[in-house]
């Protein structure tokens, strides 16, 4: 029988250090509970307090923070982390995250019941830091993004709300710097070595390799190297040899062949000082260069002449607010006529939508909502148990829908204006219907090459450079972003002088690199564009067919990966000769209506849908 004075909670606590040891693999671990800060000391662990109400967050707060520490415990070799850890600050906050993330991601792989407990706990810190209201990476740690994105490329799970937020400010920034080493991140996850050293890589890719100190894997070249170098005047040592000898075969065996090498070397009459002979792991070293980052995941042999002038930027930053809203004033006026077609056309889309939202039901459950319906019978024979009934959940809500719009000199005039207008609508359509919309833009910095023309000029006009021009890739609405926040910066495309040259392919790579970050399950990128991709600057030194191979090869690539579904609208250009999935239009009045249909096909989930080529006259 339980005393008055017992604690309810107890039961649950006893149970929790009991599986918290034996996850840990550490028997004599003492785990308490506790209001102060958790951690972990040698010998101790300390939990959040569970009070005697024993709250469902309390309680998900308790078990994901004793999972996170137990597989700490189990998969970290303190030793190992030091020896590779980086002296400066920033560096080692990455390296103890990405460290940590790689502990939890093997307890996911392992005990996947573990991952949705650190997920509460994630999420718990996630909301106490405020995560959720971040709007700038400034602002967000980029060591806790960089754990972040090891957690998540090594467990496929989405994070939680919060911390996707993080994530996405800094996910194409640590993509674009450091994919090609996280890309061997699922090879390296059991061996903390491997990983450390990867990290290390990481690091010095994010810009903190003055950070890094000595590396310690060279230390040990070195010192192997000092060693070998001592051995031939040292004869009094042979005793010592042979007991080593007899001790190591695999080492006697090592010995005799650098006695070969060394043998080989005196043979071709290369005789070498002692101190030349120190050198020579760094007079090779020459010989494996670091490996090219390539500038395109479609073609690594497409060329950028110096991407140092590209930018990335909100549409906030390119106006000032009392000039974004006096844009957005504009194009409401200059579009005030086709207001209503659009509209009416984005009611049919969500009423579509929506026609797949109808409640379905289960019945006569034993468990969930009491079904009133049934209450008749129950009345008539109370016999009869109570009959309860549970809501089906709805796939189509996981989505998200990027569009991506052309914003080249040709789209200027009544094309950018029905764009921007056709793209506000149907992003507080989606919104209404729990799809996430993100807007996106693509142009250049300048006419006829801008800075990196300059700079190819400056030194002394190479052959085939690549891509000339300055970049500029504009973010109007994010997937997170709700629609009233973004309404003024879609004025930005009626801004005098935004729009120049259109560069398709490398736009459409980065949009799809942002969808990839996205956690929902189902990805749709609408690109519209006016024409095949142009760049004067690029074109008039490199092949002529160097930026529409590129795009061809981008397309290539997201249609066959099938993670993210592809359609295009061409403005008065027939795209279909690109995309599988692509409509031509020759009225630029028809752009309504077209988005709202190939979206809606795409909701309806006809697969005979994706594989049409459509043309609307």
């Amino acid at each position: 029988m339980t005393k008055a004075n017992d604690n309810p909670a107890d039961p649950f606590k006893k149970a929790l250090a009991e599986a918290t040891k034996t996850l840990s693999g550490a028997l004599e671990l003492a785990v308490t509970y506790s209001s102060d800060p958790s951690g972990v000391t040698k010998d101790t662990m300390r939990l959040p307090q569970v009070s005697r109400r024993m709250s469902k967050d309390e309680v998900l707060l308790a078990r994901g923070t004793a999972d996170a520490f137990a597989m700490r415990l189990r998969y970290h070799n303190e030793a190992l982390a030091s020896r590779y850890a980086p002296s400066g600050p920033v560096a080692r906050e990455i390296y103890d995250a990405m460290e940590t993330a790689r502990c939890e991601a093997m307890g996911a792989r392992i005990m996947p019941g573990t991952a949705g407990n650190i997920d509460a706990k994630i999420a718990f810190e996630a909301e106490k830091r405020g995560f959720s209201q971040i709007t700038s990476n400034q602002d967000a740690p980029l060591a806790t993004a960089a754990g972040y994105m090891v957690r998540h490329l090594a467990t496929g799970r989405p994070l939680p709300k919060g911390a996707d937020t993080v994530l996405n400010l800094w996910s194409d920034f640590i993509a674009a710097q450091s994919g090609d080493n996280l890309g061997v991140l699922n090879h390296v996850l059991d061996d903390q070595a491997a990983f450390a050293r990867m990290a290390r890589k990481v690091i010095s890719d994010l810009g903190y390799g003055d950070q890094l100190g000595d590396n310690p894997d060279q230390a040990d070249e070195d010192g192997q190297d000092q060693e070998a170098q001592d051995e031939p005047d040292a004869p009094d040592n042979a005793g010592d040899d042979q007991d080593q000898s007899d001790a190591s075969p695999e080492q006697s065996q090592e010995d005799s062949q650098d006695e070969t090498q060394a043998q080989t070397s005196t043979d071709d009459g290369a005789e070498m000082e002692d101190g030349e002979e120190a050198e020579m792991p760094e007079g090779e070293a020459p010989l494996e260069p670091p490996p090219h980052s390539a500038f395109s995941d479609a073609d690594p042999n497409y060329l950028v002449f110096t991407d140092k002038f590209d930018e990335e930027t909100r549409a906030e930053d390119l106006a000032e607010p009392v000039e974004l809203e006096r844009l957005r004033a504009y194009l409401d006026q200059q579009l005030d006529p086709l207001k209503g077609a659009v509209s009416r056309l984005a009611n049919k889309l969500q009423r579509r939508l929506q026609a797949q939202q109808n409640r379905a039901w289960e019945f006569d459950l034993e468990e969930g909502t009491l079904d009133a319906g049934r209450l008749a019978r129950v009345v008539a024979n109370p016999t009869t148990p109570l009959s309860f009934k549970r809501e089906k959940d709805t796939e189509f809500r996981d989505t998200c829908v990027t569009l991506l719009l052309d914003n080249s000199g040709s789209m200027r005039g009544r094309p950018i204006s029905i764009a921007a207008i056709c793209a506000d609508v149907l992003a507080r359509t989606l919104e209404r219907c729990a799809v996430k919309v993100e807007i996106l833009g693509f142009t250049t910095r300048a006419w006829k090459g801008g800075q990196s023309r300059e700079k190819w000029l400056a030194e002394g006009r190479i052959g085939n450079p690549g891509r000339l021009n300055d970049l500029r890739h504009i973010i109007y609405k994010g997937a997170d972003a709700p629609w009233r926040r973004a309404r003024a910066n879609l004025g930005l495309m009626m801004k005098e002088g935004l729009l120049k040259e259109n560069i398709d392919g490398e736009a459409l790579e980065w949009a799809n690199r942002r969808l990839h970050t996205r956690p929902e399950a189902r990805k749709i990128l609408m690109v519209i564009s006016d024409g095949a991709p142009v760049d004067d600057s690029t074109l008039s030194v490199n092949p002529s067919n160097c930026l529409e191979k590129h795009l061809r090869d981008v397309i290539d690539m997201i249609e066959k990966r099938r993670q993210v579904e592809l359609i295009a609208i061409g403005i008065g250009h027939d795209v279909t000769r690109y995309y599988q999935r692509a409509v031509t239009i020759t009225d630029v009045d028809q752009l309504a209506g077209a988005m709202t249909e190939q979206l809606a096909g795409l909701f309806d989930n006809d697969p005979k849908l994706g594989k049409k080529r459509n043309r609307v006259k």
